[in-house]
């Protein structure tokens, strides 16, 4: 027994070296799989407290929520990743510069692409537009259902799915309807020549104040603005909630047709008369 002992520490004093790197590599791994989970546990850890930050803010964009918890995950994990390659010996300087390498090759490489990355970030800061809104965009019109750090997502009126990469969206000019509370409503009703003209803008006015939707600020407007070819033009200008709009132009302009009915005020539509010159027909509108 105390030969097999003495050999036993013979065997380690001649390999006392190779039994230290041993140990420092085993603990340099335990340490880095410890570093990692603490990272990933931190990480989801600090996602997920702006997120909620950001739902408990009612001014918080939650788009931009959403990118900050992905930027501070991703930070935390990197700095997880420095210190797990300082266990290993590994100069961070060095692979900063390796990394700033490959990330200039990359960006050479990709500059359409970061070209959206860098309008999304934009879009993402700002926030010319967010998610719910109705906007035309890039040519496109619908309602805002995502925006990504590469691309806009659009759904149309039709429920179609528009997918907008993001330079296109923040190089060009944004129409966003969404972003007041109140929209103005544009109606033209033409009425024809001989209609008695104060009897209709007294029915016009009695429908605007009629109707709840109608915002008493700004003022609505009811005049005459053109004398056209076979009609005399009243143009109507209200205001409402930005919700409303729609609603209120159309029940209005059947409001109007069918009140100009009941009281006989005509609404002209273009004629044509034929002349008939030497046997041939010779049309005038």
């Amino acid at each position: 027994m105390e030969e097999q002992f003495e050999a036993a520490l013979e065997f380690f004093d001649d390999n006392r070296e190779t039994f230290l790197i041993v140990q420092g590599l085993v603990v340099n791994i335990f340490a880095a799989l410890v570093i990692f989970i603490v990272g990933l546990v931190v990480s989801g850890w600090v996602k997920r407290r702006i997120l909620r930050l950001g739902a408990r803010t009612r001014h918080f964009d939650p788009t931009l929520a959403n990118f900050l918890a992905n930027v501070a995950r991703y930070a935390v994990l990197a700095l997880a990743l420095i210190f797990v390659l300082s266990r290993f010996g590994i100069e961070t300087t060095s692979l900063a510069a390796l990394i700033g390498a490959a990330g200039l090759a990359i960006g050479l490489a990709l500059q359409g692409t970061l070209s959206h990355l860098a309008s999304g970030v934009m879009l993402v800061a700002f926030r010319p537009i967010q998610i719910g809104q109705f906007v035309e965009a890039a040519g496109q019109s619908g309602t805002v259902s995502n925006i990504s750090l590469f691309t806009t997502e659009l759904t149309t009126v039709d429920n179609v799915q528009l997918i907008l990469p993001n330079g296109e969206v923040w190089g060009n000019v944004i129409k966003n309807y969404s972003a007041h509370p109140t929209r103005r409503c544009d109606l033209v009703v033409g009425v024809s020549y001989d209609a008695d003209l104060k009897r209709a803008e007294t029915i016009l006015w009695e429908l605007i104040r009629a109707d709840a939707r109608v915002l008493a600020e700004p003022e609505p407007f009811c005049k005459v603005t053109n004398l056209g070819d076979s009609s005399v033009d009243f143009t109507l200008r209200l205001w409402c909630s930005a919700d409303d709009l729609w609603g209120l132009k159309f029940d209005m302009t059947r409001a109007i047709k069918d009140a100009f009915d009941a009281n006989g005020i005509g609404i002209p539509f273009p004629t044509r008369t034929l002349v008939v010159e030497k046997g041939q027909a010779v049309g005038a509108d």
